[in-house]
């Protein structure tokens, strides 16, 4: 009876109940019939959940990222983005990976910034020529960079589970988002010069409009700097560098760029309420879900079975990145998260592997999850904005995917690329 609302959970994704629906009635079902244990303890648990400093950083940098696309910022990104990379092979594509990596600093929210990059760069990809499947296909896997790339919300929910510092995992993304950049670009570069995809521009910009076009960036440039010195020097947290990231994403909208109104208000604290409360009623019913898996001592008897199976950490980590690849292609990449952190953490520590550099491999290899057949939600948002077939977008896909899937090796064996700039900044 004991993997009774586990096995539960699983139907219940199958039949495509909603995620946090579908944990929150598994979890529902173990404490209908355990011995002792009150109903109260499963409200006490989902309310609990949202008892959390850490947690308050979600809905401040969803908020600023919703400022930023309010207040201009993302067209400035977008030129400075075409004056770097538009005179490449295959320029709109170049820069619609370099966007991602810039809007990283930003959105925070891999979804949100494939949906908006779909709508912007997308359909101008496909109306210059590009075939829709490839339009869809980059969009959606430039959109993996944005959530490593500092502040992203798995880094901040992992930090949250696995008591890692936030702002440690915020720096160790940096190299592995800059890796994802540069490996799409090659692959951008290679397929376009096989199909024939012009430049966005015929030649490099000058100096003239490349200083241009970074001055008039540098409001959007000027928020990265600030989250990362503030959380580096240690003025302060992660969480508090969310509030104070909303207070000058609104200065720079207001004031310098003097695009964002009062008018925008009500429109950016409702997209605020609905993405967070998406979010948070995902954790809600984890941490209800969590409760029966403690109780029943899963995640302990889990992290044994594994570290049984064997005590080489480079091939712990090659089982757990397989393991993980197949959980992404079926769960959503907040949830899949959210339950096997408590999960693998345990196993991983115990063959001391750092979990800072395993945040990362989860983080990332759990992102990708999101443009793979059959769950993929960046896959899904970009097919359905571009009105692409999901059998196309696979087949244009696969080189893109494969350059990730190369990143996350690099990542997974050279744990100084996550390790190294940390430890540089913050210390050991």
């Amino acid at each position: 009876m004991e993997f009774v609302p586990a096995l539960l959970m699983f139907v219940l994704f199958v039949l495509d109940i909603p995620i946090a629906f579908g944990m929150a009635i598994a979890a529902l079902s173990f404490f209908l019939f355990a011995e002792g244990l009150p109903l109260r303890v499963f409200v006490q648990k989902m309310v609990q959940a949202s008892d959390s400093f850490p947690l308050l950083a979600v809905p401040f940098f969803i908020c600023a990222g919703s400022i930023m696309n309010r207040a201009g910022i993302t067209r400035r990104l977008l030129n400075l983005a075409d004056a770097l990379v538009g005179h490449m092979v295959g320029g709109i594509a170049q820069a619609n990976v370099v966007l991602a990596t810039l809007m990283g600093g930003l959105s925070a929210s891999a979804n949100a910034d494939a949906a908006m990059q779909a709508k912007m760069l997308g359909t101008e990809m496909v109306r210059r020529g590009y075939s829709a499947g490839f339009a869809a296909a980059i969009t959606a896997c430039a959109a993996v960079i944005t959530p490593i790339i500092p502040p992203g919300i798995g880094l901040i929910i992992y930090g949250y589970l696995a008591d890692v510092s936030v702002g440690r995992l915020f720096i160790g993304g940096i190299v592995p988002g800059l890796m994802l950049c540069v490996g799409l670009m090659i692959s951008v570069h290679r397929v376009s010069k096989r199909r024939g995809y012009k430049p966005l521009r015929e030649k490099r910009a000058s100096a003239g409009e490349l200083g241009h076009a970074l001055v008039d960036g540098m409001g959007a440039l000027s928020i990265i700097a600030f989250i990362l010195l503030g959380i580096r020097y240690g003025i302060f947290t992660p969480t508090e560098a969310g509030a104070m990231t909303v207070v000058y994403a609104a200065l720079i909208g207001a004031f310098w760029h003097r695009e964002l109104k009062w008018s925008s208000l009500a429109p950016i604290v409702l997209e605020t309420v609905l993405a967070t409360a998406a979010v948070m009623i995902i954790i809600c019913a984890a941490s209800a879900f969590g409760f029966y898996m403690s109780w029943q001592r899963i995640p302990a008897r889990g992290a044994e079975m594994l570290v049984h199976l064997t005590q080489q950490p480079w091939l712990l980590l090659l089982l757990i990145n397989i393991g993980l690849v197949i959980v992404g292609m079926l769960i959503e990449g907040t949830a899949a998260l959210i339950l096997l952190t408590p999960i693998l953490v345990p196993a991983v520590t115990k063959l001391g592997i750092d979990p800072l550099h395993f945040g990362l491999i989860l983080v990332v290899n759990l992102t990708i999850g999101g443009v793979t057949p059959p769950v993929g939600t960046m896959m899904f948002t970009t097919c359905s904005i571009l009105r692409v077939r999901i059998e196309t977008f696979v087949k244009e896909g696969w080189p893109f995917m494969f350059s990730m899937f190369v990143v996350l090796a690099l990542i997974t064996y050279v744990p100084s690329l996550v390790t190294w700039l940390p430890t540089r900044l913050m210390g050991p």
